[in-house]
């Protein structure tokens, strides 16, 4: 028997359930324990003299680190194939500690067109009060990223596919771009969940997520993930996040812990769901538009089969009445919600220009594609049946 035995590289859905767990010796407890402490006991003065210089490892207190937190931060790490992660308490905390780890005053973010809305009130802010600047730009065209670029860009913000509107940004044309230029390119990968799309295997450097969408998956907690190489989360841990102090509850890494645990077979029946309901609408003679990239007629339905693993439960359309029609309809579903956030198991049904997206100016709203009629679904694990009965049964009143 040869005793050189290589390390079986396990599936996605396997690597979410077992990647991070340390077996409880004196217990033997499946599930990992939820270490609701402040702070932990040194043996000695000199042991945590070596923790605080870090030279030692071991935890000092929840803030810094936290052996339930650990576990989820390690969980998503391996998913998304990188070298480390960081958990915060929330998706806006992750995206602010990131950012303000990497830029300074003087420096320039370039984002994506249509960023989520705090997103862009957070841009808005740094821009006013720290005079980071940042621009805004269709990332679709390789000559249009390279003429937004400044000498003083550090960081390249994308989301893909973009909230609401459902554009994709190329992540290997912006990773390319991006290293030319020496900036970081960092990617906000909530709408798919790193089951479905990884950009760090497409030469993006860190990836955010607000846990509280697919990764949770139940509604029920609210949190962040970052992702990317070990020095760069290193400094954000000892620095935006210690000093800042968004971290995450040992609880709440429990509960996402429990979500992932179920992630492939969620995402499985987002998508199966995603494609019949977007096909349904497709077909509905009130619909004008809907917009998901499963759909083959999609302007950029080639690129998303080339770098994403499947299409996902998030779509937008527009009805041909307009906004008014859409409030109607919005009104007259009863099993989907109206309800912001995404990715739950329940379906979803919000309107971006008045909830998500409020805060963003009319036309800035319209140069990003969103329209005061455009209505974004979070499609649910519910009987696709019944989630189409009930669309059919709201477009009939408008």
């Amino acid at each position: 028997m040869n005793n050189r035995q290589t390390k079986k590289k396990h599936g996605l859905s396997t690597t979410a359930i077992h990647a991070g767990h340390k077996s409880d010796v004196q217990t033997g407890s499946l599930t990992t324990p939820i270490y609701q402490t402040s702070t932990f006991v040194f043996s000695s003065v000199e042991e945590g003299a070596r923790r605080f210089a870090g030279v030692e490892a071991g935890y000092v207190y929840s803030r810094l680190g936290n052996p339930t937190v650990q576990v989820l931060e390690e969980k998503v790490a391996a998913l998304e194939k990188a070298e480390a992660g960081l958990a915060f308490a929330s998706g806006m905390a992750a995206v602010s500690s990131v950012l303000m780890a990497l830029v300074q005053t003087g420096d320039h973010i370039l984002g994506t067109k249509g960023l989520y809305g705090c997103t862009y009130g957070l841009l808005n802010l740094m821009k006013d009060r720290f005079h980071v600047d940042y621009t805004l730009c269709d990332m679709t065209d390789e000559d249009a990223i390279r003429a937004k670029l400044r000498p003083t860009t550090r960081v390249i913000y994308v989301e893909t596919p973009i909230n609401p509107t459902m554009k994709l940004v190329d992540l290997q044309l912006v990773a390319k771009v991006a290293k030319e230029a020496g900036a970081y390119v960092v990617v906000d990968n909530t709408f798919l969940s790193p089951y479905l799309q990884r950009p760090i295997e497409h030469g993006c450097d860190l990836v955010i997520h607000s846990a509280t969408k697919y990764i949770g998956g139940h509604g029920d907690v609210i949190a962040g993930i970052a992702v990317g190489p070990k020095p760069i989360l290193d400094t954000i841990r000892m620095t935006t996040l210690k000093d800042m102090g968004g971290i995450l509850a040992p609880f709440d890494a429990y509960l996402l812990i429990r979500g992932l645990k179920t992630l492939g077979v969620r995402m499985e029946r987002h998508c199966e769901n995603g494609m019949r309901v977007a096909e349904f609408l497709h077909h509905h003679p009130k619909v004008a538009a809907v917009y998901y990239p499963g759909l083959r007629h999609f302007s950029q339905h080639n690129l998303a089969c080339r770098q994403m693993d499947g299409f996902g439960g998030i779509l937008s359309f527009e009805l041909k009445g307009g906004l008014e029609s859409g409030i109607r309809m919005m009104n007259h579903v009863q099993l989907c919600k109206r309800a912001v956030s995404l990715g739950d198991v329940d379906s979803l049904i919000q309107h971006p220009a008045s909830m998500t997206h409020s805060v963003i100016p009319p036309e800035e709203r319209a140069e990003m594609g969103i329209t005061d009629g455009l209505i974004r679904l979070s499609v649910g694990i519910e009987d696709v049946e019944d989630i189409i009965d009930d669309l059919d049964m709201a477009l009939s009143q408008a």
